[in-house]
């Protein structure tokens, strides 16, 4: 499922292809992924665009907006006047544009179409009523978001929060990082080389980081996280920006998939093991 970087990276996208865009139409071909009535939004402008947690906000000029979940395997792709010379599709759109798996069709002025394909049919996209939409209600169950990008919804977690549940929990800290009711946003590659820039071993109980090991992984999440929405997130699975172009994180990992190569900071060799159902890559040379 998308991440923090990912998601930032649509909702950066987003802005910069559909801001000022009006909405002609709206062809849905499963009613499974779009939640509410269309006609609420035809002739609308899209004039904001949000996260909150792993949930996109789509505010529209007139008295409702859109909000998107894209789940596993949702991806938004636009092909319009903003996007002159639009690069090739990934394969990673099933059935090209539109396809198989296209389940929602925004067609636009100018000639523009925002697409929502998604293969698995977990994802959504819901016309809500700007005067009933309730954020918080999105967000409830996730805990803090590390401060890789300005949050509207959640609180900023700071080293002191980072503190705070680090020492309160014997659990191995790799499987902290990825609770999202304590820490939003960390997916599995992140963490990964997360604690491999702070050299800490995922298996150790978290409760068990000195003040200064603490410190190191906190400024390593945010690094990790800037350079995942720098690079348009990863597409180890289905992720695609909405340029149609995957992410380029997977092509910069420092351990993450690196199983049987050399360590680029110490030369032993990275390991891979299975930590709370995940693959879980480290230097068992240099990360203690």
């Amino acid at each position: 499922m998308p991440e923090l970087p990912e998601v930032e990276a649509i909702r950066s996208q987003l802005e910069t292809f559909l801001k000022g865009h009006k909405i002609e139409d709206v062809i849905v071909s499963d009613k499974r992924s779009f939640l509410g009535d269309r006609r609420d939004i035809i002739g609308s402008c899209f004039v904001e665009f949000s996260r909150f947690g792993k949930v996109l906000f789509l505010g529209l000029d007139n008295d409702f907006s859109l909000i998107v979940h894209l789940k596993l395997t949702g991806q938004l792709v636009y092909r319009g006047p903003n996007l002159r010379k639009p690069p090739p599709l990934s394969e990673k759109i099933v059935g090209g544009l539109p396809g198989r798996y296209t389940r929602v069709v925004f067609k636009l002025d100018r000639n523009g179409f925002l697409y929502f394909n998604d293969l698995r049919v977990f994802g959504w996209i819901k016309v809500v009523k700007n005067s009933e939409f309730k954020p918080e209600e999105l967000v409830k169950r996730l805990g803090y978001e590390p401060p890789a990008v300005p949050s509207p919804s959640l609180p900023t977690l700071t080293l002191k929060d980072f503190s705070n549940i680090l020492s309160k929990s014997k659990k191995a800290v790799k499987l902290i990082l990825m609770d999202q009711e304590k820490i939003a946003g960390i997916g599995n590659i992140y963490a990964n080389d997360a604690l491999f820039l702070a050299g800490i071993d995922p298996r150790r109980p978290a409760n068990s980081l000195r003040d200064y090991e603490q410190n190191n992984l906190y400024n390593s999440i945010i690094k990790v996280l800037k350079d995942g929405i720098k690079r348009g997130g990863s597409s180890e699975n289905t992720f695609v920006n909405v340029d149609g172009t995957e992410g380029k994180y997977q092509d910069f990992t420092f351990v993450y998939g690196k199983v049987g190569q050399n360590c680029p900071r110490c030369g032993a060799e990275i390991k891979k093991i299975q930590l709370g159902g995940r693959g879980t890559y480290f230097c068992e040379g240099c990360q203690k």
